[in-house]
């Protein structure tokens, strides 16, 4: 967000509420290079940030009234009482800001109310965060303008317990870690379990390289059945197994655990579960050694066990895959919970137009909305704007 924009949407604040904000708070979508659906089997992840971001302006209240507004949705400001805040009690968009004050206030941490004001430009339902974005940057704001001295983890934890026990989306850390903990030029290796983490340089263009984001526009929700069903059967699949999390299953030992595994539903799952820690865990080793083009095949393969074995793909993310290795990609997986979403796809930088135009065309033949395609560009993580 340029300086003028910041401008602008403090301007907006003041024309909405009757006073400046007191500052003004931003925190990025994501896009995961590999590692999905491991985060809630305490597994490993590779996110980083994109410049597309949630920025809110924010002021504090004394009289224990939450107001919220989005510039993108343009209705007047949703107005809660905290008092009456509790999981269910504020639908739509509203929620994630809302489910963060009350994640806040059930912890323990004195927070009253606030004037928010939204600008996104992360898409909704895309898979890249954009409810995580929501979440880190009300919980960022509300720290310091509270006082709370909330770290990174602890931003991204209070996120993730509004996501899960106020909107009631079964979702795992990532999201929220990505958003808070993210650094420019760089790709973050998360170990969900205990959250230990390092920044793994990713300069894609000083190798001549691109990571193209495929927005297939076929709209997901967490919220939905299919995604605890996944989680579900994770958790079937460790409790048979006796250890606390699929993370604990070697990829070495792991042709001996599925022929523990009598239901054949719950065998998928673990496999791809178990395969994805191991992907996660080869792609690092090749960019610790510069070898980033190498990492293409994996990102093919995570796709495959992605659709087989989870089974949350679709047509669309399919055919961004399929498509954009027909055309010469290095290679393609989809990212994000599935269900739609979209996609990244691995290309050398002369040939990234020819190739999104290949999926364009392909989705064209097929009847498909037009994607919409954008270079993914490793960004900083949730931060404080400067006003000027």
């Amino acid at each position: 967000m340029t300086t003028e924009d910041v401008a602008g949407l403090a301007a907006e604040h003041e024309r909405l509420y009757g006073s400046a904000p007191e500052g003004i708070w931003t925190a990025p979508g994501r896009v995961n290079l590999i590692g999905e659906h491991t985060d809630y089997n305490d597994g490993f992840v590779m996110p980083l940030a994109l410049p597309h971001s949630a920025t809110a302006t924010v002021s504090r209240r004394t009289d224990g009234v939450l107001r919220v507004h989005s510039r993108e949705i343009g209705t007047p400001p949703a107005v809660i009482d905290l008092a009456s805040l509790a999981p269910g009690s504020v639908t739509g968009w509203a929620a994630y800001p809302a489910g963060v004050v009350w994640a806040l206030r059930e912890a323990g941490h004195r927070v009253g109310g606030a004037d928010l004001h939204v600008a996104s430009d992360v898409p909704v339902g895309a898979g890249l965060s954009s409810s995580a974005a929501l979440e880190v940057v009300t919980a960022l704001a509300l720290s310091e303008l509270y006082g709370l001295g909330l770290g990174r983890e602890d931003l991204a934890r209070i996120g993730q317990r509004a996501e899960n026990g106020f909107v009631g989306a079964p979702t795992g850390i990532l999201d929220q870690m990505a958003s808070a903990c993210c650094a420019e030029g760089h790709a973050l290796h998360l170990d969900t379990r205990d959250l230990s983490q390092r920044q793994i340089p990713f300069d894609l263009a000083a190798e001549g390289l691109r990571l193209l984001v495929v927005d297939t526009q076929v709209k997901h929700a967490h919220a939905d059945g299919a995604y605890g069903r996944r989680r579900a059967s994770c958790e079937a699949g460790a409790a048979a197994l006796g250890v606390r999390a699929l993370r604990d299953i070697p990829f070495a030992d792991l042709d001996a655990a599925l022929a523990r595994i009598e239901d054949a539903e719950v065998r998928r799952r673990v496999r791809h579960v178990v395969t994805e820690n191991h992907r996660v865990e080869r792609v690092v080793a090749l960019l610790d050694a510069g070898r980033v083009r190498d990492i293409g095949p994996l990102l093919a393969e995570g796709h495959a066990s992605l659709r087989d074995d989870f089974e949350v793909s679709c047509p669309e993310l399919d055919l961004a895959v399929e498509a954009s290795a027909s055309a010469g990609a290095l290679g393609a997986r989809m990212t994000g919970g599935g269900f739609g979403g979209s996609a990244i796809v691995l290309v050398e930088e002369d040939a990234a137009e020819a190739i999104g135009k290949a999926v364009s065309d392909a989705f064209a033949v097929a009847g498909h909305t037009a994607p919409r395609i954008f270079t993914a560009i490793p960004s900083p993580g949730a931060r404080r704007l400067p006003v000027r």
